[in-house]
């Protein structure tokens, strides 16, 4: 009676074999979710991604909805249903593959509304191509917008470009992870060579990835001739410094100077280098405090690098003892504090050297090794000494201190008195 066309009797059946069909494949979803998906997740965290990577956790479900949408893929191919036939494969379809690209989306650490984009626009797209209405509803769009010169902006236009940067930026996110780790698990490259290897890969697919979104977009390359003038004036003057500190990272992990895990001294700061970026070097001090050295700076200071060829650092602790205590007991009870020491090396093994005969004491300087200097050399010092005064006391050495002897010559001829202004005076009568 309202002009609404009734589905037939064989278009009733087809719709129900296709929700029956759909029903399975929603069911081999949810059995493929729970027999592979932990499965996976583990291989994922172990084999692919595992440092920080929030895929592995939602695998389980990205396999549920994938299976789901593959199948149903595979129904609609199949068969040239009608549009009654189409309607619950395209409701299932496209539920299946928004809910798989939400969750990978999610998974790669993308923006909540870049997820329910791509999610919004594969259910409208893939629901829409099912019941054979894609083609009104992409002509619906690009019907809405302006022409802008020679080219036209559109509301398709604005979709499809949001859907290819969130899609590129998805798929460079997943490359870097991938590829990082692949490097890192690489057993021929040290760890300097694997960190080099990581930016110059992150460096080639952000490059790739531009181009590559560029083409795909239509973009002409001579539109940025206008600008290419002004980012050329902006690297020499405004991103002098950024760009130079790119290069000098880029040189610190090609000649190996200083890399992750060294301990190193840059004026005030001292600590282990905790990694290195494209624009500073972290170096976290045994405060725990995280210090952001510039690359160039680096580069351009004197910096000690403790390990750079040998990690074993020798650490120099002075003490003096008295000149009437017995001296080669002294020297072999500074040899045995330090030996007790569970940091200090037992080869090199540790010295005792006297090095002066100082004004309050006989000096002598404590010489031990450690191959551990990222955790401080000053817990080691610590340590040798404490364990030295107990040997001390138990020896009966003492440790000098400054003492002063005053001689008087002569004292006053007479008795002393009392001045106007209240100091003594000493009487001439």
């Amino acid at each position: 009676m309202n002009g609404l066309a009734l589905p037939s009797r064989f278009d009733a059946l087809e719709a129900a074999i296709a929700g029956a069909l759909m029903i399975v494949a929603l069911a081999c979803g949810v059995f493929a979710g729970r027999k592979f998906g932990p499965t996976a997740a583990e291989l994922w965290k172990t084999h692919v991604a595992h440092h920080g990577e929030g895929l592995w956790e939602r695998m389980p479900a990205i396999i549920r909805h994938g299976t789901a949408a593959l199948i149903a893929a595979i129904v609609m191919a199949a068969y040239g249903w009608s549009t009654w036939g189409g309607l619950p494969i395209g409701i299932a379809l496209g539920s299946a593959a928004a809910l798989t690209g939400h969750q990978v989306l999610r998974g790669l650490g993308m923006p909540r509304w870049a997820g329910w984009l791509v999610a919004v626009v594969l259910f409208v797209a893939l629901f829409s191509r099912a019941v054979g209405g894609l083609d009104a509803i992409t002509s619906t769009l690009d019907g809405v917008g302006v022409d802008i010169g020679r080219r036209r902006l559109s509301l398709l236009a604005i979709i499809t470009a949001l859907l290819v940067i969130v899609v590129i930026v998805a798929v460079v996110r997943l490359a870097n992870r991938v590829v990082s780790h692949a490097i890192s698990r690489t057993q021929t490259l040290d760890a300097t060579q694997k960190l080099l290897g990581q930016k110059l890969a992150t460096i080639a697919i952000v490059v790739a990835a531009f181009f590559f979104s560029i083409d795909l977009l239509g973009i002409d390359l001579t539109a940025f001739a206008v600008f290419s003038g002004a980012l050329g004036l902006a690297v020499g003057f405004g991103l002098q410094k950024t760009v130079g500190n790119l290069i000098a990272g880029i040189i610190l992990l090609m000649d190996r100077s200083i890399k992750p895990g060294d301990v190193i001294v840059v004026g005030d700061s001292f600590g282990w280098v905790n990694k290195i970026g494209v624009r500073a070097v972290s170096v976290i001090t045994r405060d725990g405090k995280e210090h952001l050295i510039p690359n160039e700076n680096l580069m351009t200071q004197e910096v000690e690098n403790w390990s750079f060829s040998d990690r074993n650092v020798r650490v120099r602790i002075p003490v003096a003892v008295s000149y009437d205590c017995d001296l080669r007991l002294a020297q072999e009870l500074m040899f045995a504090a330090a030996k007790e020491s569970p940091r200090v090396l037992s080869s090199p093994k540790p010295n005792v050297w006297l090095t002066a005969f100082g004004n309050d004491g006989v000096e002598h300087e404590i010489l031990a090794w450690i191959s551990d200097p990222e955790s401080g050399v000053g817990n080691v010092r610590s340590d040798v000494l404490n364990r030295l005064w107990w040997k001390f006391k138990e020896a009966g050495i003492a440790i000098p201190f400054a003492q002063r002897d005053i001689y008087v010559k002569e004292w006053p001829r007479g008795p002393l008195t009392v001045g106007g202004d209240g100091s003594p005076e000493a009487s001439t009568a």
